[in-house]
């Protein structure tokens, strides 16, 4: 089986070729990097890659010189061409990208007949009313690398049809024990302390301010056809249970493990099989109690933006996502403060149209607007 792995360099992307590195019937085919060079450059003669798509011409003729057997490519363009490599195997494309960059190379992927292995949440949040269409048109599926998604897709086991209820748990975040009035000055720095999981930047601040359940959300309803008063969330603050699905008998069935992204990794890329990998064992006793408790609204006004953008549909997501990534980036960049994501983001809903019919052109361009916008206000 052949990779493609977008977004290499990031979180998702190196848990990934550790994944690789465990099971030898896998081959790198293609990676894309933004920035990361230093980075890639060790994967690059590690994995020998034949196609390599950079963020910025000016690191790809760099790297051109150093590795004159490698194919390269910049940009947009690159990520696409990465997705869509030629090979003469079977090609499974993993979308690890952050931000609704991810978005089109998912598309030109599904349209070269290949299943993705999908952990850029932006994907379906985005564009999930065009991504469906093309999966049955194309007869290909988007495989969840999320733990909560690949948690309800083990769950259900084509089981689809006696599906009840989805529950998605949520850790709370690096501020799950604060107030709102503890909120009012967090640091960049205490934001991305997160209790539980090792993850990137932006998705450590979405999980603070649980942007990130809301993805998850929308995402649930697209992967598995489940309509948005049949989601829900839940607090499970030691991230053991990843999700859970209640059926039309009452029953349940819950996905156990430690947190490690690893394991939905290799669950996905391995998919339908589920194959050997050394995770670390889960002991019940040593874990003693499990612990739920309701996932506030009010605390995590996000999360409702979220649930009311998706039932919404139209641009209404694409606005959402827009204006978070905008809103993120800011923070990150100590341009405003924890609590002003939500202001932005909720502003930008009202702001903008989004009874708009859903084409991909459309989504390009709100995204841009949107995005735009926000940055505009907090030069």
């Amino acid at each position: 089986m052949n990779l493609c792995i977008l977004g290499v360099t990031g979180n998702i992307g190196v848990q990934t070729l550790d994944v690789v590195r465990k099971n030898s019937h896998f081959t790198v085919l293609s990676v894309t990097c933004h920035t990361n060079i230093s980075k890639l450059r060790e994967i690059i003669i590690e994995f020998k890659p034949s196609y390599v798509s950079i963020g910025r011409k000016q690191d790809m003729a760099e790297l051109q010189k150093e590795f004159p057997d490698v194919e390269f490519g910049f940009g947009k363009t690159g990520l696409i061409k990465a997705a869509t490599f030629p090979s003469k195997q079977e090609v499974l494309v993993v979308n690890a990208l952050v931000g609704s960059v991810g978005l089109e190379p998912t598309i030109h992927a599904i349209q070269s007949g290949r299943n993705v292995a999908l952990a850029n949440k932006e994907t379906l949040v985005v564009g999930g009313e065009i991504i469906r269409p093309l999966l049955r048109k194309h007869n290909v599926a988007l495989i969840p690398i999320d733990s909560e998604h690949s948690a309800i897709l083990q769950c259900i086991k084509g089981e689809d049809k006696a599906v009840e209820n989805i529950i998605i748990t949520a850790s709370g975040g690096s501020f799950r024990n604060h107030s709102r009035e503890d909120l009012m000055n967090v640091t960049v720095k205490e934001a991305l302390n997160h209790p539980n999981w090792d993850m990137g930047a932006k998705i450590t601040i979405d999980s603070a301010t649980m942007m990130n359940k809301g993805f998850e959300v929308i995402e649930a309803h697209y992967l598995f056809d489940v309509d948005y008063d049949h989601i829900q969330t839940v607090l499970h603050p030691k991230s053991i249970v990843h999700s859970l699905v209640e059926f039309n008998d009452g029953s349940m069935l819950a996905h156990l493990g430690h947190p490690d992204m690893r394991v939905p990794i290799h669950f996905a890329i391995n998919y339908p099989n589920r194959l050997s990998f050394k995770a670390k064992k889960l002991n019940l006793v040593e874990v003693g109690t499990l612990e739920f408790k309701e996932l506030s609204m009010e605390r995590y006004p996000l999360l409702k933006l979220a649930y009311e953008a998706g039932q919404k549909k139209g641009l209404a997501p694409c606005i959402l996502n827009a204006a978070n990534e905008a809103a993120v980036s800011l923070f990150l960049q100590n341009k405003i403060k924890f609590l002003e994501i939500e202001t932005i983001v909720s502003h930008c809903l009202d702001t903008f149209d989004g009874n708009v019919e859903v084409k991909l052109e459309k989504l390009l361009e709100t995204d841009n607007i949107v995005k735009q916008y926000v940055l505009g206000e907090h030069k």
